[in-house]
This record gives structure tokens, sequence and C-alpha cells, in this order.
């Protein structure tokens, strides 16, 4: 894959937090009810961002969460014979929590879908909301995120590559576009 366009530099990152943080305290009437869990991987350090900027803002310690859907999705059988499960780690009570999952792209709404599962298995939370750095479309099952960073419309022939720490050295997020059969590598 090569790289199309870089769509979010690490300030544009940190702007998208910082809006979804306000919108996510502004909905809820506050921070009291409310209860990050980030979708490994990438969602995960996202959801620590989150709750650190509401923290900031309300002067509340917000509970984060991490949840590994691999078990849950609906392609399992497709994946590696041995799939990496990264652990979830819910340290937190959900029931008759707001719950806000965060992952980093919204694409078809299979992993939201998996992780409602999964987090339905953990207690009856009640809300679940989503936040999505980047919603890129063509949704396959009707889910809409209710916080978003960025809409990029994609063609199926792209990826969005969100990097961010600890997985990678720098933050920022670029469509990159498949190589075409006799491209150079």
């Amino acid at each position: 894959m090569k790289e199309k366009a870089r769509i979010m530099d690490e300030a544009a990152m940190l702007r998208a937090i910082h809006r979804i943080s306000h919108e996510i305290i502004e909905k809820n009437k506050g921070t009291r009810n409310v209860v990050l869990i980030g979708i490994q991987r990438r969602g995960v350090p996202l959801a620590k961002l989150l709750a650190d900027h509401i923290g900031q803002v309300e002067g509340a310690k917000i509970p984060v969460g991490t949840l590994d859907i691999t078990f849950y999705r609906d392609d399992l059988s497709l994946l590696a014979e041995h799939p990496v499960i990264n652990g979830t780690d819910i340290p937190f009570n959900i029931t008759d929590k707001d719950v806000v999952l965060v992952d980093d792209v919204l694409f078809t709404g299979r992993t939201t879908r998996a992780a409602m599962d999964a987090i339905m298995e953990v207690g009856r939370a009640r809300t679940v909301q989503l936040a999505v750095l980047i919603d890129r479309g063509h949704r396959e099952l009707p889910i809409r995120a209710d916080y978003v960073g960025k809409n990029v419309p994609t063609s199926r022939s792209e990826f969005i590559s969100v990097r961010i720490a600890p997985f990678e050295d720098e933050n920022n997020v670029a469509v990159l576009e498949m190589k075409t059969q006799g491209e150079a590598e």
C-alpha cells in the first residue's frame, strides 16, 4: 500500500479528541455516569486520551477499560488459525453506566456490532455510545457513531491508517491505496 493523502497530523488529531471530549460531556450532562471503553488495539490509546482531556475539563477521573472483540467477530473463521488475543480489562461495573465505546475507524460497522455483543456480556449499560476518530463510510450494518473526529469518504480500494503511540512513533492519519498490479514496491 502507498500513502495517498495525509488527512490528519498530530495537532488535528488532538483537536478532534478535544472536540469529541466536549461533545461527550455535553451529551451526558457531565461525567458522573460516563465510562470509556477502548476497542483493542488503537481504540485503547484514543480512549485514554479522551479520558485525560475530559478529566482536565471536568476535574474528574474517568474510568477507562479495554475490550477485545476477537471472539465476537462474525468473521472469526476467516481469521488466522490462532488469532491474536489482546485481552479485555474492564475493572469497573458498567451496569447503569453511560458506556462510550472508542475506536479508531468506523467502516462496515461489524467491529462495533461485535463490541456491543461483548459489552452485553459484561453488564447492562444504561446507554452505549460510539466515538470514532474517523468515519470512512461503507456501512454494512445500521450503525452510526455518536461522536466523529472526521468523516473521510473513501473507496473500497483505500485504507485508513491511524498511527498512534504506543504502536507507532508518530501520531497521524493517512489514506492509503492498494498498489495496482505492475507497480514497483
